[in-house]
């Protein structure tokens, strides 16, 4: 019984150690601090293409990796953090970044939302007022004269009927 523990001991801590040889953390050295800070907002800032929604900092796709390894690269050759990003741009696209740019392409992007909200305040607005001038219009006396008459009609019934 104490051999069966003690192999299932030791079972259980080669699991566990082969769990932490998976565990790969990426370490990028720089020259001065303010290198490694450049290098922090960028991966915060650029977006995964591969992924949905996610940056390359917090993205474990082969891509990421790749454009995390770029970034570091050109920080370490003097680029700037403009050259950096339009780098990206050029390469994959508008959707590297979270705020795409304002261009004709992209005014629908921008402006849809508000567009949209200014249209369904404007139907509500038109709805409401025209539904407010329908309550308010005055019966015709022919119209008044066929309601009363209705309305005697109705009333002479008996209502067990």
């Amino acid at each position: 019984m104490n051999y069966l523990r003690r192999c299932l001991f030791l079972t259980l801590l080669l699991c566990l150690y082969t769990q932490a040889l998976f565990a790969v953390i990426e370490v990028y050295e720089f020259e001065e601090e303010q290198q490694h800070q450049q290098y922090e907002r960028l991966i915060d800032e650029l977006r995964c293409p591969k992924c949905q929604n996610q940056n390359i900092a917090d993205s474990n796709a082969p891509l990421a990796k790749d454009l995390r390894q770029k970034v570091h690269e050109q920080i370490l050759d003097g680029k700037s953090h403009e050259e950096i990003v339009q780098y990206m741009v050029d390469r994959y696209g508008d959707f590297v970044t979270y705020r795409p740019p304002l261009r004709p392409v992209t005014y629908l992007l921008w402006f849809g939302p508000f567009v949209g909200v200014f249209l369904v305040l404007g139907i509500l607005v038109w709805r409401t007022r025209r539904m407010a001038r329908v309550a308010q219009q005055a019966l015709t006396q022919e119209e008044e004269a066929a309601l009363a008459h209705l309305l005697s009609q109705n009333s002479t019934k008996d209502p067990i009927e």
